[in-house]
């Protein structure tokens, strides 16, 4: 089945305004051509976890792809009064042409490190920021929630329920995207594995029980209708009086023994327990128990502390939302030009709020695994020229807290970043959905286990490079003079 995306729509026209000002006043200007460098980052991890899962890549792609302005965005544009017709004229040919290197989909990532930079020349570049953060933002904040709930399962398959309830179209569908993606076993929104391969699955809902005259009778006409493996919504009136016994009826009258019941209210870890119990007394020991109803990692991690008896899990609003943390708050941001002859120079934001300064300069990210353990020991932001020589030890060190330092001496290090886009031109193959879920979740296996707490996770290192903190507080140094 083809893979589809929202961008291969004409999504041109979905920018912050700034974008098109700006970018005519660059035409306007000698800044036209200027060949610049943006990174997106984030600078906190949702919901105060250990690390964040980057999602989104592959919309992001489609949408470089098919930019360009149709004659209606170009009417659109001429009604707003503000732009040259020597601008619009260029538009009309517009194409991406720089290059874009990103950090694959499923990768675990902390604030700070680039997740994608950008280089192209400075209208290309600035135009493309809303739809990158927009798409990254949203798809590495449900990722990030569902590897977190699929993590408070402990193994027991998770389902995406959140359509319903989704910011619309393309939060229901590229939310169970990303779902899947941070380790989801499916969702029940069917269009998503049409598009994407993710596995679309499930049964009845209420209205299917109040149908019927009764509820025996709803049970026993969906059992004849789907006999492989059905599960029964036994909550509709009431689990223990009416809901089980039915459910345990119809099972037996038609033979059936792979199966499964879902409770989506009450209680969950008496009626489960009561539900285990009965199960197995009727001789239904494969009969599976799935819960729903407004779950989250900590209500999945307590009612299984409490002996809750959980096969698997439905999970909603909480989840496709991201409702108890909604925002990723990755940002754009400017971090060189490049000079004629190809010198490449470094800007740096200045803020009061010392978490908004940037890191300056074209760089590289390297992952650094200990080869004893073979987990992830800190992450090392360089600039792009640096080369690690793993046959010598390597001390990095807090880029705050300077006298924190720890040396690695048997180790190995990956980039993570790869090139999407080189002079316009996609040179990377995008993975399928499920390729993406097996990287991730073996990605997450690196990790320590006291990164993946839920609460006080410990403080993964990010650190910089001597020779890049070198350059960023020559920078400070010297642009902040007169700024007080």
């Amino acid at each position: 089945m083809e893979k589809k995306s929202f961008a291969r729509e004409n999504y041109s026209l979905l920018c912050d305004f700034y974008e098109l000002t700006m970018g005519n006043g660059y035409f306007a200007t000698d800044i036209k051509d200027k060949i610049t460098y943006f990174d997106l980052f984030f600078r906190q991890i949702p919901d105060q976890g250990g690390f964040a899962i980057v999602c989104g890549l592959e919309q992001i792609v489609a949408y470089i792809e098919a930019l360009g302005f149709d004659d209606d965005d170009i009417e659109f544009l001429r009604t707003k009064g503000c732009f040259s017709e020597e601008f619009l004229a260029y538009l009309r040919n517009f194409r991406f042409t720089g290059d874009i290197y990103a950090i694959p989909e499923g990768t675990p990532v902390f604030p700070q490190e680039p997740l994608i930079t950008v280089r192209a020349p400075a209208i290309e570049a600035q135009f493309i920021e809303t739809y990158l953060l927009l798409t990254l933002n949203h798809q590495s904040l449900i990722a990030t929630k569902a590897n977190r709930i699929c993590r408070a399962a402990n193994g027991r398959p998770v389902s995406e329920f959140g359509s319903r309830r989704a910011q619309g179209v393309e939060g229901a569908i590229l939310g169970a995207r990303a779902s899947y993606i941070g380790g989801c076993s499916g969702t029940a929104c069917t269009i998503s594995e049409k598009w994407f391969g993710v596995p679309a699955g499930g049964t009845m809902a209420h209205s299917w029980v109040q149908m019927f005259p009764s509820e025996y009778e709803a049970f026993d006409t969906y059992c004849r209708l789907y006999p492989d493996n059905p599960v029964l919504l036994i909550d509709t009136y009431n689990v223990k009086k009416s809901g089980l016994p039915n459910a345990i009826k119809v099972f037996k009258k038609h033979g059936i023994t792979k199966c499964g019941i879902r409770i989506d209210s009450g209680d969950i870890t008496y009626l489960t327990k009561l539900t285990r119990k009965t199960l197995d007394e009727a001789g239904l020991n494969e009969c599976r128990i799935v819960i729903s109803n407004s779950l989250d990692e900590y209500i999945i991690r307590d009612i299984l502390q409490q002996g809750a008896c959980v096969d698997a899990f439905g999970v909603g609003e909480r989840l496709v939302t991201s409702k108890s943390d909604p925002v990723f708050g990755g940002v754009y941001k400017l971090s060189a030009v490049e000079e004629k002859d190809g010198t490449v120079i470094p800007k740096i934001k200045i803020s009061e709020n010392a978490a908004k300064i940037t890191v300056p300069g074209f760089k590289k990210i390297y992952r650094i695994y200990e080869n004893a353990s073979g987990k992830a020991g800190a992450d090392l932001i360089c600039l792009h020229d640096e080369v690690i020589d793993t046959t010598k030890p390597l001390t990095i060190f807090d880029p705050d807290y300077t006298w924190k330092e720890k040396t690695f001496t048997d180790y190995r290090v990956e980039e993570l970043q790869k090139p999407i886009f080189l002079n316009g031109q996609r040179v990377y193959e995008l993975p399928t959905a499920k390729e993406i879920r097996d990287y991730c979740l073996k990605q997450i296996d690196l990790q320590w286990d006291e990164v993946k707490r839920f609460e006080n996770p410990h403080n993964y290192y990010v650190d910089l490079s001597k020779e890049l903190w070198d350059l960023r507080h020559e920078l400070l140094r010297t642009q902040s003079k007169g700024v007080m």
